[in-house]
C-alpha cells in the first residue's frame, strides 16, 4: 500500500534511509564484482556464445550444485548492477548475457583490453584494508605517513620491491589499465603522439602502454623508465627498451616523456621535481619536445554525475598513498613552477583527460 501525502514525512524518512542504505551496503556490490572475476563467470558465459543459463554458469565454473541457489542471488546483483544482463529473468531458467561492462573480464590472460587484473587490483585486500583506518588516519595531524603506510608499516613501493606477489598483483593491474587508455588515446588522439621520434615512459612498469604505441607508431623509438626490481621482471621479446633509474634522479633523453597516471601519486613539490626533470630530458618546443600526461582534470570531461562522482572517488581513493587528483588551477600551478611555458587538456579519456605540456 503506497503512503499518503499526508505521510510525506514518512515517505521522506523512508527515501533517506534508503539512500543511507544504498550507500552503506554499496561494497556488496564490489564483492558481488570480485567473486564474479574469481570464479570467472564471464568467461563462462562468453564460452556458451555470450549468453548461459545458470546451469550451464555453473558447470564451467566448477561449484558444487548446492550453490546454485547461492549463485542465483549473486547473479542477481551482478545483473541490477549491470555487469551481467538477462534474458526472461523471470522464468525459472532465465539466460545471463554479457555487457560491456562484463566484457571488460573475459580472459583476463590474453584479452588486450580485459580490466579484470586491474578490478583484482583494487579490491584486493592489501588495498582495500587500509581503509578502514581512514577515520583514524584523518584524526592525526600533518605530516603523517600515508594511509597505506599506516596500515601495513610500510609503502606501497617499498611493498612491491619485498613482496613478489603483491608486486606481481600491481604490475598487472596498472598494466591492464595502461592497454585499454593508451589504445583509446591513441585512436582519439593520434595526432600527440605524431611528429615524434622518440618516447620515454616514466614510471611505465611492464611497458604495456609503450608497447602499444611503439605498435601503432613504428617510427617512434620507446623505452620505459621503471625502478630496478620492475625492470628485471620486464618482457625481453619487444621492441621497447627497459631502463632501471629513478625518476626524481634523472630521465633519459627523448623527444617526448609520457606520465601515465604517475603524476597523481605525488604530492605537489614532489610533481614539481619530476617535471623538472623532464624538461631537462626533452628538447625545446619547437623541436617538437613535450611531456604527455595521463591523469583527472577535476573537472574536465563529462559533466554527468556519474563522471562527477567516479573523479571525487578516485581523488579520495588515491589518498591512500598520499596521492591527489587535480583541477586545471592546480595542474597549471604546478607546470608554471616546473618552467613549462604552457599546456594543452584534452579530455577524451572519460574521468581522465590527455594534457600535452610544453617547454
Amino acid at each position: 500500500m503506497e503512503l499518503s501525502p499526508n505521510n510525506s514525512t514518512e515517505q521522506s524518512l523512508l527515501d533517506a534511509q534508503l539512500e543511507l542504505w544504498h550507500t552503506t551496503f554499496a561494497f556488496m556490490k564490489s564483492m558481488a564484482l570480485k567473486s564474479a572475476i574469481h570464479l570467472r563467470i564471464a568467461d563462462a558465459i562468453h564460452l556458451h556464445g555470450g549468453a548461459a543459463s545458470l546451469s550451464q554458469i555453473l558447470s564451467k565454473v566448477h561449484l558444487h550444485p548446492s550453490r546454485v541457489s547461492s549463485l542465483r542471488r549473486l547473479m542477481r546483483v551482478l545483473t541490477t548492477t549491470n555487469v551481467f544482463g538477462t534474458q526472461q529473468p523471470h522464468s525459472s531458467e532465465p539466460v545471463y548475457t554479457l555487457t560491456p561492462v562484463s566484457r571488460l573480464l573475459i580472459g583476463s590472460q590474453s584479452s588486450q583490453l580485459a580490466q579484470t587484473p586491474l578490478a583484482a587490483m583494487v579490491l584486493d585486500p592489501t588495498i582495500v584494508s587500509p581503509f578502514f583506518e581512514l577515520a583514524a588516519w584523518f584524526q592525526h595531524e600533518l605530516p603523517d605517513p600515508c594511509i597505506f603506510k599506516h596500515t601495513h608499516g610500510r609503502g606501497i613501493w617499498e611493498l612491491t620491491k619485498d613482496d613478489a606477489t603483491f608486486d606481481a598483483l600491481v604490475n598487472d593491474g596498472l598494466a591492464s589499465d595502461s592497454q585499454l587508455i593508451v589504445d583509446v588515446a591513441i585512436k582519439q588522439s593520434a595526432e600527440v603522439f605524431q611528429g615524434i621520434s622518440s618516447l620515454v615512459d616514466v614510471g611505465g612498469g611492464i611497458g604495456a602502454a609503450a608497447q602499444a604505441i611503439s605498435k601503432a607508431f613504428p617510427h617512434v623509438k620507446c623505452s620505459v623508465l621503471d625502478l630496478a626490481h620492475v625492470v628485471a621482471k620486464a618482457p625481453t621479446h619487444t621492441d621497447v627498451q627497459f631502463i632501471a633509474g629513478d625518476m626524481f634522479e634523472s630521465i633519459p633523453p627523448a623527444d617526448a616523456v609520457l606520465l601515465k597516471s604517475v603524476l597523481h601519486d605525488w604530492d605537489h613539490d614532489d610533481c614539481v621535481k619530476i617535471l623538472k626533470n623532464c624538461k631537462k630530458a626533452i628538447p625545446p618546443r619547437e623541436a617538437g619536445g613535450k611531456v604527455i600526461i595521463i591523469n583527472m582534470v577535476v573537472g574536465a570531461g563529462p559533466s554527468d554525475m556519474k563522471h562527477k562522482e567516479m573523479q571525487a572517488i578516485f581523488d579520495v581513493y588515491i589518498m591512500f598513498i598520499n596521492g591527489m587528483e587535480r583541477d586545471e588551477q592546480e595542474w597549471s600551478k604546478i607546470f608554471s613552477e616546473a618552467g613549462y611555458s604552457d599546456y594543452r587538456i584534452i579530455p577524451v579519456l572519460g574521468v581522465r583527460s590527455i594534457i600535452e605540456v610544453y617547454p
